[in-house]
C-alpha cells in the first residue's frame, strides 16, 4: 500500500518541490495551501489531491487529515511547510499586528498541524512530522525580527513534542533553509553581499530542500527525532567575522 503524506505550503516554492518529488516516488499526497490558483497546478499529478485553506486554522488541519483518510484510508508522515515573512521595523504602526499574523502562520500551524495528524499517525503504528523552519530561526538577522522569532519558536516545539510522541512512534524534526530560490525570497537572487556569506556561493533550489523534507520522513531517518537539519549551503557554519573563501 502507497505511503500517505500530507504538505503545506503546497502551492509554490519548497512545498511545490516536495509534493512533486514525493508523488513522483509513488506517495499519495494531500496538498494544503491558501493559494488555490497554485493548487490547480497539482491537481493533475498522479495521487494528489489539494485542500484549499488557511493553516493558521484548526478546522484546515483537521480537514486535511479527514481528506486523507477519506481518499487514501490512512496517514504516514506530514510536512509542516507553510511560512510566510515580514512584520517590518518593530517601532513601525501595525508591527504587531503584522507579527500576530506571522505567529499564527508560522508556528502556531505548526503545533495544530503536529495535532491534527498524531491520532493518524499513531493510528498506523507511528509516523513522521517535518517542520520546515530557517537559518534566521538559529541566529539574529537585521530587520527581520518577527521572522526570527517565529522560526526559532518552531525549532524548539519541534524539540519539545519530539520528546512527547517519541515512545508513540512519531518522529518530529525541522529543516532550517538558507537562502532557497523561492517567492519569498524573489529579487534578492543576485544579491551579491548574500551570495559572499554562502560558502558553497549559490543558493539552493527548493528541489535540495524537498530532498531533506523526504529522507527526514523516510525509514532511512528511523532513528532521528527532535533535530533540526540545516541545509544552508554552510551558512550557518560561518561564524559571520570573515566572509567564506570566494572559491575562485
Amino acid at each position: 500500500m502507497p505511503a500517505v503524506t500530507l504538505i503545506t505550503g503546497a502551492a509554490s516554492g519548497i512545498g511545490e518541490a516536495a509534493v512533486r518529488l514525493y508523488a513522483g516516488r509513488g506517495h499519495r499526497v494531500v496538498a494544503v495551501d491558501v493559494d488555490e490558483a497554485g493548487l490547480a497546478r497539482l491537481d493533475a499529478l498522479d495521487g494528489v489531491v489539494t485542500l484549499a485553506g488557511d493553516v493558521a486554522d484548526e478546522a484546515t488541519n483537521t480537514g486535511a487529515v479527514a481528506l486523507a483518510l477519506d481518499r487514501f484510508g490512512r496517514l504516514d508522515a506530514a510536512v509542516l511547510n507553510a511560512g510566510i515573512g515580514g512584520a517590518g521595523p518593530l517601532e513601525s504602526p501595525g508591527a504587531i499586528e503584522r507579527f500576530d499574523r506571522l505567529f499564527a502562520v508560522n508556528v502556531r500551524s505548526v503545533a495544530l498541524g503536529i495535532r491534527a495528524v498524531v491520532p493518524a499517525l499513531r493510528a498506523v503504528g507511528g509516523g513522521a512530522i517535518v517542520a520546515t523552519a530557517s537559518v534566521s530561526g538559529l541566529r539574529g538577522d537585521p530587520g527581520t525580527w518577527g521572522y526570527n522569532a517565529t522560526k526559532a519558536a518552531v525549532i524548539n516545539l519541534v524539540r519539545a513534542a519530539a520528546v512527547d510522541y517519541a515512545a508513540q512512534r512519531i518522529r518530529i524534526n525541522a529543516i532550517a533553509p538558507g537562502l532557497t530560490d523561492t517567492a519569498l525570497t524573489a529579487g534578492h537572487l543576485d544579491t551579491p553581499a548574500l551570495i559572499e556569506r554562502i560558502p558553497l556561493h549559490r543558493w539552493a533550489g527548493p528541489d535540495e530542500q524537498a530532498e531533506v523534507l523526504w529522507f527526514l520522513t523516510s525509514p532511512a531517518a528511523s532513528y532521528i527525532t527532535g533535530v533540526t537539519v540545516p541545509v544552508d549551503g554552510g551558512l550557518s557554519a560561518n561564524g559571520g567575522i570573515l566572509p567564506p573563501p570566494s572559491g575562485r
